[in-house]
């Protein structure tokens, strides 16, 4: 059976912008995924829900953002399940799921992974699967992501040339890539859209035009 490595890539995505879909490429590039899945969420823990486009129309969005990409895929794990999306859960799903031939990678932002120890069992994620770190050329103030890695997860995390990556002898590597900043934010967009200011460029033409078929966000 062929080998695949799968990238999980999620988020409240509301809406989902070329700031999503930009990074998930290069990662996916970087990495040779073979696919991308994003995952959207469907009741975010750590996400005021005022200002939250249903779960369905931010699915929708994101099918038809990925729609004439054929690595990308779409689930709807979070969707299916009741309560808060939390990662560890969702993870779990991804490993049970796929056949043992599948290598997961998870695909977090670098806010995400600064406040990664506000998650749910987020200590199980690094015994779990390896994790992709988004990185930006300018960290914003923030503490170094790898001193992070190895002060509030563990110390025993070392710097591999050959994986180009921190590896630990009892848990998962993690990698730092630096992609592509593009200034885009899904605030933005709502806030644009509710004062009917035109969002073209910001994201798929697909994705604009579902926003205003449906009304979303004003």
């Amino acid at each position: 059976m062929e080998h695949m490595r799968i990238g999980l890539f999620g988020g409240t995505f509301n809406p989902i912008h070329f700031g999503h879909l930009r990074t998930a490429l290069e990662v996916k590039e970087y990495f040779a995924l073979d696919r991308i899945t994003l995952i959207p969420s469907a009741i975010p823990p750590h996400k005021a829900k005022e200002g939250v486009a249903d779960p369905e129309d931010r699915m929708e969005m994101v099918r038809l953002a990925v729609k004439s990409c054929p690595d990308f895929s779409v689930s709807d794990a979070e969707l299916k399940r009741s309560g808060f999306s939390y990662t560890v859960d969702t993870v779990r799903h991804f490993k049970a799921a796929l056949s043992d031939t599948a290598e997961i990678f998870l695909i977090i932002g670098l806010d995400a992974f600064m406040e990664i120890k506000t998650w749910k069992s987020y200590s199980d994620l690094f015994d779990m699967v390896p994790i992709i770190v988004m990185t930006r050329p300018e960290s914003g103030g923030y503490v170094n992501p790898s001193i992070f890695l190895k002060e509030k997860i563990s110390y025993e995390y070392t710097f591999s040339k050959t994986e180009n990556g921190y590896i630990h002898q009892n848990k998962q590597p993690v990698y730092f890539l630096e992609v592509t900043q593009l200034a885009i934010s899904s605030t933005r967009i709502r806030n644009l859209v509710k004062v009917r200011k035109d969002i073209h460029f910001l994201l798929p033409e697909t994705v604009q035009q579902y926003i205003t078929s449906k009304g979303l966000y004003l």
